[in-house]
């Protein structure tokens, strides 16, 4: 195997804290299921996926109302000191490899589909910001408007004193409200088929269908 080519071995990235979500997609699922800590390790590579002896780990904390671009590119910048930080350490024989704990109870991240990315207005409507939230800015989170795909980037959850059938939409020039199980998420970015990512504010102005409900 390559890998097995440098006497040190070689190592890889993983933006999360190993052995936690493993996979192909881990700032997404780790946003999707409201983390409020993540992180980047660089470990050894062996012949399984994200498996490998760890090497160094660095924690974060998400804050509620990121995306997964959010937390993305903040790893991203912590991921390279890190890798810096790892190769001095291993060119200086200073690290020690640690075996992960394969007993431990850990998410998996597994690569997303554009079916897995259809959102259920059934559910509670924390669950739903945090869903919209880590599938931003890509794959994107998704429902539809008369038969159309509406992609959704950035939402809010707001107070409501009543409550509706889940994905029951309210709208007015300004502002576009959508019902979940148990609350209400007010829509602040959004792209419809055909048209650029757009503020809704923007979208409300040329858009003057009238709107009940996203399916």
């Amino acid at each position: 195997m390559v890998w097995e080519i440098p006497h040190k071995g070689t190592f890889n990235l993983h933006s999360s804290l190993l052995p936690d979500y493993r996979g192909a997609a881990p700032i997404n699922w780790a946003v999707i299921n409201g983390e409020t800590k993540s992180g980047v390790t660089t470990f050894l590579i062996d012949d399984k996926i994200d498996t490998g002896n760890l090497l160094l780990q660095r924690e974060v904390d998400v804050p509620k109302e990121w995306t997964a671009g959010d937390l993305h590119d903040h790893l991203m910048e912590i991921g390279a000191e890190l890798v810096l930080k790892t190769v001095n350490g291993l060119a200086d024989n200073a690290l020690t490899p640690m075996p992960q704990d394969h007993n431990k109870a850990i998410h998996k991240a597994p690569k997303i589909f554009k079916e897995d990315c259809i959102i259920d207005w059934n559910q509670p409507v924390e669950q739903v910001y945090n869903f919209i939230r880590g599938l931003s800015p890509y794959p994107t989170a998704w429902t539809t408007l008369d038969e159309k795909p509406l992609k959704l980037f950035q939402t809010r959850m707001v107070e409501a004193d009543t409550l509706s059938t889940p994905g029951a939409v309210i709208s007015d020039d300004q502002s576009l409200k959508v019902a979940c199980k148990d609350g209400w998420l007010e829509i602040l970015e959004l792209q419809i088929a055909g048209k650029k990512r757009m503020k809704t504010e923007d979208f409300l102005r040329g858009f003057k269908e009238e709107m009940t409900e996203f399916k």
